[in-house]
């Protein structure tokens, strides 16, 4: 490290990306028989993880092959750093550019730290084109300038940054198991008191349905048709920007599946009056429950406001029933709505399977205490929750900004490297 002045930048030499790697599109036809066959879901966002083993992936058309020294970066939606070092050969999907290192140029692995760290990732953000489905341009991402070490300098770099690697996924695993193990314990407090009720001396009878059991003998089982009305949702042309970014609110699966507490009041995207007429999905009163009945099956909120969703949503719009315990419901029924699902391409739940779950639905003045019970029963739980989603939160912004600095040279790593298990040769 010598004299260096800690937060100074190392002199590093900058060099534009088409210098160190060439952008290869080797286009095959029969993608479909590698043993490795990569699309964009396949590849974790800011981790390089792939999921390759017993996922069969729709090939449809010409794929690229690339090598085992080469590294795929995802040209659509640049801003989810979609970045993946491959151990072997394989094809992927034309959204990726296959970059291969140049005799003499930049470390595989190096070269993909780099194009995984926010700065660089933001950069190429900057530059999309494509309003819907923005996508980034090689004359643009070959031409930046990257910071080019001595090989023997990338090395340390990535020697390091694997371990850090290895330190943050073991502590976000061990944080993943305890919000698992808090959920449901969350999940069979309110279990019980949807299917249930309050009352432990109450008579109970058989419901009829195995995932039920027991219901108190006053309560009626219906099916979920009977006492909600089921909307659909559709998705406006892409390709037409008049219809985008409007007034209208519209509610996705993802919009769900990053919810915080059962209220949602807007979706990552609107679109307009224009769009909505064109596309046929239908509108829903606040106070409905927006239901995921695709990727994944089961996510639930309940609208603050009238909105209307794509085509992977339906909205119950609910008669003889409290959002707020239809929500509840939907929260323990989860797993049963999920393998209600059918599909070969997705697993969707239609609307007639949901319509035809059955669903205790007690008195409405039951149903009030029952959801005022498990607000307050829950309470010390969703905060456990919350601050373990924190938790997780913190350690990837502290991996990602500290990749950001060792890529760019604002922190020398070569000691702290070299104390690394696996840093004096081996596999790092």
């Amino acid at each position: 490290m010598g004299g260096r002045i800690p937060g100074e930048q190392i002199p590093w030499p900058l060099r534009r990306l088409r210098t160190q790697v060439m952008n290869v599109a080797d286009f095959v036809t029969d993608g479909a028989r590698e043993p490795l066959c990569l699309d964009l879901e396949s590849v974790e966002s800011w981790t390089g993880k792939h999921r390759d083993e017993g996922r069969e992936i729709p090939v449809e058309g010409p794929v690229k092959s690339f090598l085992p020294s080469d590294v795929l970066f995802g040209r659509l939606r640049p801003y989810l750093a979609k970045v993946a070092c491959p151990d072997r050969p394989g094809v992927c999907v034309g959204e990726f550019f296959v970059l291969r290192p140049r005799t003499g140029g930049v470390r595989p692995e190096y070269l993909a730290y780099w194009l995984r760290s926010k700065p660089t990732v933001d950069l190429i953000s900057s530059s999309t084109f494509g309003a819907k489905m923005p996508r980034a341009k090689w004359h643009f991402i070959g031409g930046m300038k990257m910071p080019a070490p001595e090989p023997e300098e990338q090395d340390r770099i990535v020697t390091f940054l694997n371990g850090l690697d290895r330190v943050v996924a073991e502590s976000v695993d061990g944080a993943t198991h305890m919000l698992r193990l808090v959920m449901e314990k969350r999940r069979t407090v309110v279990a019980g008191a949807v299917t249930r009720g309050l009352d432990a001396s109450v008579q109970v009878r058989p419901s009829g349905v195995d995932w039920l059991g027991d219901v108190p003998a006053h309560w009626p089982v219906q099916r979920v048709k009977t006492v909600v009305e089921v909307r659909n949702g559709a998705t406006p042309k892409t390709s037409v920007t008049s219809y985008w970014d409007g007034n209208v609110c519209w509610i996705t699966p993802d919009d769900l599946g990053t919810l915080r507490g059962r209220e949602i009041r807007r979706g990552k995207r609107s679109i307009t009056e224009a769009g909505y007429a064109a596309c046929g999905s239908t509108m829903g009163p606040a106070g409905s429950v927006v239901l995921s009945t695709r990727a994944p099956i089961g996510h639930a909120g309940i609208l603050a406001e009238a909105a209307c969703t794509n085509q992977g949503c339906r909205l119950l719009v609910p008669h003889g029933i409290r959002s707020e315990y239809l929500y509840y419901l939907i929260c323990v029924l989860r797993r049963e709505l999920a393998s209600l699902g059918r599909g070969s391409t997705f697993t969707e739940l239609s609307s007639s399977a949901l319509g035809s779950v059955r669903v205790p639905v007690p008195p409405d003045s039951e149903q009030k205490a029952i959801v005022r019970w498990i607000e307050e029963a829950t309470a010390d739980l969703n905060a456990a929750v919350a601050g373990v989603r924190r938790e997780i939160e913190l350690l990837q912004e502290y991996r990602t900004t500290l990749i950001s600095d060792v890529v760019t040279g604002k922190m020398d790593v070569r000691e702290a490297a070299e104390r690394l298990p696996g840093a004096g040769g081996g596999d790092g």
